[in-house]
């Protein structure tokens, strides 16, 4: 489990297929930047732009994780060297400054537009219609590994599109910086509307 509150943005540095063929999954090499990393060990969680991955080997600022072909077409941010929000599996110690995220990719959504509205930016991305269910006005959502809320949500013919508001410290801190019109995202919807979806239609 996680919470959405990226640790470190760090780097994929290197990306080495596993084997030949277009079903092979690939192996990242990871700059892990200031992420502390001395207590990482083989086989721990850590997400990365809200992918949960298993460290496979580590180095004292690094670490590898193995990404299976079926991750690959299920997420964006992986397959290729560049930046990525990294943040390490929730202990029962730490604080739940976000809120319960699983780390496993719900969809992937495509930013409608990213533009300063005072001193914060409006994201406003469209997410799968069928994730609509799960999106509610001040509700929770995961956009590339960060916990944000949900400011508006409107329902569109084929997409649910709704908006969030990033105050400056969220922008500076995260990869969300580079996002763009056009640019695709990795959606995690909130947990407990997952389970609140699931009881209202089993109960049918």
């Amino acid at each position: 489990m996680f919470t959405g509150i990226v640790a470190a943005v760090g780097r994929i540095t290197s990306v080495q297929p596993l084997a030949a063929g277009p079903d092979a999954g690939v192996r990242l090499n990871v700059d892990a930047g200031p992420l502390p990393m001395a207590d990482v060990g083989l086989g721990d969680s850590i997400a990365l732009n809200g992918a949960c991955m298993t460290v496979v080997e580590k180095t004292a600022t690094g670490f590898t994780v193995d990404v299976s072909r079926e991750s690959l077409n299920l997420t964006v941010g992986l397959d290729a060297p560049g930046e990525v929000n990294l943040e390490k599996a929730l202990t029962l110690a730490e604080r739940l400054g976000g809120h319960l995220v699983s780390g496993h990719v719900d969809g992937l959504g495509r930013v409608h537009s990213f533009e300063p509205v005072g001193e914060s930016r409006e994201l406003i991305v469209d997410a799968p219609k069928a994730l609509g269910k799960y999106l509610a006005y001040k509700g929770s959502i995961v956009v590339n590994g960060v916990s944000l809320t949900v400011n508006r949500v409107e329902d569109l013919a084929d997409a649910c599109r709704f908006s969030i508001n990033l105050i400056p410290h969220t922008v500076e801190v995260t990869t969300l910086k580079h996002l763009k019109a056009g640019s695709k995202v990795n959606l995690e919807i909130d947990l407990i509307a997952r389970y609140v979806e699931r009881m209202l239609s089993a109960a049918k």
